[in-house]
């Protein structure tokens, strides 16, 4: 219910304002039954446009003219336009526009007013004007202008706003549809009303979506040549009144070339590089009845200017076809042009548009750069760029554009070419040109270096560098980054045979033609330039690896080389795995270990890996481990040891932990029995008396001496085989049990004899055994 007040209370108020629309002297060029300021979803055909324009009050001697805030149709576009192209506004241009969506005013925006409306090469009735400002769906507008605060600065006669509404065409939604059957079912009620003041609209405004031309006015004093019409003089003298009409053409005249447009399509030639996917007219809306005139052909492209539209850069790219439908009526029927000025535009996703028909494979003859329009083509990207960069899809689209026109006429994006100016005037720079005088240029440039402009704004123009590079090529930042199949050692690849390279390259992909694998210099793989790996076989021995990258233009890099080493000699064991007992604490389901190895590979050794009875993983240089076993348990410690190429070679060792508690034992001297839930099987002895011993025989290969141990324990001399090899210090500053603190090995299994004997050391002559542990 909310919903169809609202929407009854926007029709109320568009009929209302169309009526004062009237009243104020708007000149509708053209109404569309239910058109809204947005498109409201998908549909086929021509978008048809509808432009409006108001005229503007002067202020006392002509310094400041104003529109006061109303009510109005739909519209998402605007700008300010006058009678004299050639005539210059000195101060601000600015706007204010209410929003559909949330009925709010914006602050106040300036218009870019550095625009040149003699672009158009030989063609009458055409209008200066300031950018034309996007502005989203909007349903109210204010416009204030002052000439600069200098007493002798008039604005142009003529002023006028022109508003535009891109009509429903090819695009996504971005209103409610019901809201656009609400719209008036038609012109508004009264008659547009002539004003004095302001020049006739050129003609009916149907509008498709078109890019937006932004064109700086020609520099003071600048002499068209011939085919450039002379703009007249800007007064203040009203224009005639009479009916809307399109404007006069007046056919162009020769190019002091010596070369002028052919109005016989030439053949497409074909392109050293792919041509990008371009939106064709048809597929933004493009309403071709309101620019009937046939195209103008040139004999080849030479150059590519880069332009920005100016207006607002915070457009969604669901709006861009309805921007590039407004910028078409803009251009046509609010400044006079034959047809939208760009050969192409580009939205900041990269999306590539056809703009001026003829057929974007063909030199049509644009109009985009004053002077300079007769042996180039215009790439205008939509949005402003003066402070901030395009973003990456914006330089690659516009790259991908340029090579390929530039390739059609075996052009060099990083090179430059000869332009033979067609008006007199200077660039930004402050070069001067001269008619009929040919001019060095970079064949990618800006607007600025045939104009006196900002554009494409100081941002982008500090990008055509990375353009042009991308363009031109060579393909950049190629590495390889992976060899998969491959262990990696320092800076050499070991493999047994078969490797998958992997690489990169800072280049996007659309401009790389192939990628090569090299083996030692020669080809072994192809694939497409959007690949990013390609697998080989190599044989034995050591090889250089690189990948070449062809970029679109021919022009290839190659990277650095990796070195593979193909080979397939297993590791070997020079040391053969094998056991001892530690020191620790010994419980029966975990006796300490050391588990030793050594492993060794011709090439390069990667790692050993222990499979059972565990599985762990040792580097290279690593030759022993800590583990535990159960006592009396027969276990086998299987190990594997891999090579960087990925040959292995395994080896293994059993051993059964043994624990002999001090009741088997051989005594001799006073021993007593002592319980205890910590001691091994709750049992151990203990002496003091000096000489007192224990002895156990076993066949093994190591053995370890299990104690318990505190700050008063005693010490013991500890014989093998009847030889004394050591004295065993029992003391602790922590009390521990079943410590096994003293442990012998040999190379092999045998019999041997273990005996203890107390010392009986002065102060702590106490000594507490828990027996042996050995391995066999």
């Amino acid at each position: 219910m909310r919903r169809r007040r609202l929407l009854a209370s926007r029709r109320v108020r568009i009929t209302a304002a169309a009526a004062a629309s009237a009243v104020a002297g708007v000149l509708v060029f053209e109404g569309v039954t239910g058109n809204s300021s947005v498109d409201t979803g998908a549909k086929s055909g021509p978008a048809k446009a509808d432009v409006r324009a108001t005229s503007l009050k002067l202020g006392a001697g002509g310094t400041s003219a104003a529109l006061g805030r109303r009510d109005t149709a739909p519209f998402s576009m605007l700008g300010v336009t006058w009678t004299d192209p050639a005539a210059r506004v000195t101060g601000a241009v600015e706007v204010r526009t209410r929003s559909v969506a949330g009925g709010n005013w914006t602050p106040w925006t300036a218009l870019e007013t550095d625009l040149d409306g003699r672009t158009e090469t030989g063609r009458s009735g055409t209008r200066g004007s300031t950018e034309p400002r996007w502005v989203g769906p909007s349903d109210g507008v204010e416009v204030r202008i002052n000439a600069g605060g200098k007493v002798s600065a008039k604005l142009p006669a003529g002023l006028r706003l022109d508003t535009v509404d891109p009509g429903r065409g090819p695009s996504l939604a971005a209103e409610p549809a019901a809201y656009a059957a609400d719209l008036p079912a038609g012109p508004p009620a009264a008659p547009p009303a002539r004003l004095p003041a302001e020049d006739p609209p050129a003609g009916p405004t149907t509008e498709p979506t078109a890019p937006d031309t932004t064109e700086p006015a020609a520099p003071d004093g600048a002499t068209p040549a011939p085919g450039e019409p002379t703009p007249p003089a800007s007064d203040d003298t009203p224009p005639p009144t009479g009916p809307v009409t399109d404007p006069p053409t007046t056919p162009a005249g020769p190019d002091p070339s010596g070369s002028s447009p052919a109005a016989t399509p030439p053949p497409a030639p074909s392109s050293s590089v792919p041509k990008p996917p371009i939106t064709s007219r048809a597929g933004w809306g493009a309403d071709e009845s309101i620019s009937p005139e046939a195209p103008e052909y040139l004999d080849g492209v030479k150059a590519v200017f880069v332009h920005h539209t100016a207006g607002s850069s915070t457009y969604t790219c669901a709006e861009s076809p309805a921007i590039v439908r407004s910028l078409y009526a803009y251009h046509v029927r609010s400044e006079g042009w034959k047809d939208i000025g760009y050969n192409f535009l580009v939205d900041k996703c990269g999306t590539v548009f056809e703009g001026r028909k003829g057929g974007v494979d063909r030199p049509v003859l644009g109009a985009h750069t004053f002077g300079f329009n007769r042996e180039s083509a215009g790439i205008a990207v939509i949005g402003t760029y003066t402070d901030a960069t395009a973003p990456a899809a914006v330089t690659t689209a516009v790259a991908r554009v340029a090579a390929w026109k530039l390739g059609q006429y075996k052009g060099d994006p990083a090179g430059t070419t000869t332009l033979t100016a067609g008006a007199a005037g200077k660039n930004y720079f402050g070069k001067a040109f001269t008619s009929g005088t040919k001019y060095s240029f970079n064949q990618i440039s800006g607007h600025r270096d045939g104009f006196n402009t900002q554009c494409p704004g100081t941002a982008l123009y500090g990008q055509l560098g990375t353009v042009r590079a991308l363009a031109a090529g060579p393909v950049t930042g190629l590495a390889i980054k992976s060899v998969t199949g491959a262990g990696l050692s320092g800076t050499t690849y070991y493999t047994k045979s078969a490797v998958t390279v992997g690489w990169s390259a800072s280049t996007p992909n659309v401009f790389i033609g192939k990628y090569e694998l090299l083996v030692d210099g020669k080809p072994v793989a192809t694939t497409a330039g959007t690949a990013t790996s390609a697998a080989a076989t190599l044989a034995l021995g050591t090889h250089k690896v690189q990948v070449r990258a062809t970029h679109r233009s021919g022009k290839t890099t190659t990277s650095a080389a990796a070195t593979v080493i193909a080979e397939k000699t297993a590791p070997t064991f020079p040391a053969k795995p094998g056991l001892a007992l530690r020191t620790g604490t010994v419980n029966t389901a975990a006796v300490p270990l050391t588990l030793k190895w050594k492993a060794a590979d011709t090439a390069a050794l990667k790692e050993v890996r222990l499979t059972a009875p565990v599985a762990r993983t040792y580097g290279p240089t690593v030759t022993s481990a800590a583990h535990t076993a159960k006592s009396g348990a027969a276990t086998t410690w299987s190990m594997k040891a891999y090579d960087l190429a990925g040959n292995t070679a395994s080896a293994s060792v059993a051993g059964t932990p043994v624990i002999m508690q001090e009741t088997a034992a051989t005594k001799t001297g006073k021993w007593t029995a002592k319980s205890s839930s910590s001691y091994l099987g709750g049992k151990s002895y203990s002496s003091s008396s000096k000489g007192a011993g224990l002895s156990w025989t076993f066949t093994g290969r190591s053995v370890a001496l299990v104690a318990s141990r505190a700050a008063t324990s005693g010490q013991v001399y500890v014989y093998v085989d009847g030889t004394k090899v050591s004295t065993v210090d029992l003391k602790s500053a922590t009390t521990k049990y079943r410590d096994a603190l003293w442990t012998k090995s040999w190379s092999s299994s045998a019999k041997h004899t273990v005996r203890i004997v107390v010392v009986a050391t002065s102060g702590r002559p106490t000594v507490t055994t828990d027996g042996i542990v050995y391995l066999k």
